[in-house]
């Protein structure tokens, strides 16, 4: 199976239990550049692996490895985003890619309890500096309706929204460096 191929059945219906295509890049982002996450592709498909296809799980594994081979040859993991192509801005629209990127990253982020990206009392805060773009981005902050007031005044302001959507890339070259190196 493709990368096309795979994107392809992420986004249909034939695809019931795991994220779009957008939003899988971002999953396989956070678990590259966060903190191991060994049950990652449970996660990815909602517990239900079992019932998606060797092909497709192979594939997924492969497009991980490729992004993971991106970081480590200095040239970072791309977003897979369109950008207008007669404006130049991106869309943070609440359907937009930047959207379903972030939720899938924080998705996995968030996916195991056992597996929190805060624990380090020196790096927690660092982790919440790279990680606020994301957080941002995928609304995770709503909760019963209500968004937090300082994330939702985020939300009102295109430059800070464009500053944000401009430093995610290095922002997981950071994260990847301060998950996966020693000191």
């Amino acid at each position: 199976m493709t990368l096309e191929e795979l994107q392809n059945f992420l986004d249909s219906d034939a695809n019931a239990h795991g994220l779009d295509s957008v939003a899988t890049h971002g999953f396989l982002t956070a678990t590259i550049v966060g903190k191991p996450l060994p049950n990652w592709l449970s996660l990815l498909f909602e517990g239900q692996d079992s019932k998606v296809s060797a092909e497709v799980k192979v594939a997924i594994k492969e497009w991980r490895a490729e992004l993971l081979e991106d970081l480590q040859s200095e040239e970072g993991i791309a977003l897979p985003l369109e950008i207008d192509e007669d404006s130049g801005e991106m869309d943070f629209s609440p359907e937009s890619e930047l959207t379903a990127w972030s939720i899938g990253f924080v998705d996995a982020m968030y996916g195991d309890e056992n597996v929190d990206w805060f624990s380090d009392e020196e790096s927690s805060e660092d982790v919440a500096m790279l990680t606020l773009p994301m957080m941002v981005f995928s609304g995770i902050d709503t909760v019963d309706g209500e968004e937090d007031e300082d994330l939702a005044a985020i939300r009102r302001d295109d430059d800070a929204l464009a500053q944000m959507a401009n430093s995610i890339e290095g922002n997981l070259s950071e994260l990847f460096l301060l998950f996966n190196t020693e000191e």
